[in-house]
């Protein structure tokens, strides 16, 4: 799969849309002012706590014609882990086999990343970066690494009052196998299954 590079990105952090519509709103100065003051490439100690005790994130990732897709990826704290000043690191589950986000990672590597969290402080960390996909050492799962481009705080004003009880009870960890979803059950799908059963986290 394609490995990415700095070329990969353009390195506006704004693009002309925006700046159209901070002109018209006028919000140019403060746009740059948060830029100047909040946005950098790489992450603290205080970024790293809320990545690293993350259940679950959103990423956005877009196709060789800029189609975009999101999804949820989830697991126990500490599935998403930062490996460099500016790389952090994130397995690959079991899921429904369409391999959308991954997929379009090989074709076009830049993602977008929504971290929040849901303690009660309400802190919001967006991350946009590069990321590239291998396999794990043991050559099972597969891993995905995104090299930050752009580490910046997000206005929580508009999150609802949510309280996070527990992780989902289909999060892999070690000594423990999760329950098959229903939908693998459902009769128009379960015979279209892979044959082979996802590796076990030890």
């Amino acid at each position: 799969m394609k490995t990415p590079t700095l070329d990969d990105a353009d390195g506006a952090f704004y693009s002309d849309g925006s700046r159209t519509l901070q002109d018209r709103f006028d919000s140019r100065r403060i746009a740059d002012r948060l830029l100047e003051t909040r946005r950098k490439d790489c992450f603290d100690d205080t970024e790293r706590e809320i990545i690293e005790s993350a259940f679950m994130f959103f990423l956005a990732t877009a196709d060789q014609h800029g189609r975009p897709d999101c999804s949820v990826k989830g697991g126990e704290p500490g599935f998403v882990r930062v490996v460099d000043r500016n790389a952090l690191t994130f397995p690959d589950y079991d899921g429904n086999g369409m391999f959308r986000s991954l997929g379009n990672i090989a074709d076009n590597p830049a993602v977008g990343m929504l971290f929040i969290d849901w303690s009660g402080e309400g802190r919001k960390l967006r991350v946009n970066g590069l990321a590239s996909v291998a396999a794990t050492a043991s050559g099972g799962r597969l891993v995905v690494r995104v090299t930050a481009l752009d580490v910046f705080p997000n206005c929580p004003r508009y999150l609802p009052s949510l309280r996070l009880d527990a992780g989902s009870p289909y999060n892999p960890r070690p000594d423990y196998r999760p329950p098959e979803p229903f939908w693998k059950s459902k009769p128009d799908l379960r015979d279209f299954l892979p044959r082979s059963k996802p590796e076990r986290i030890s």
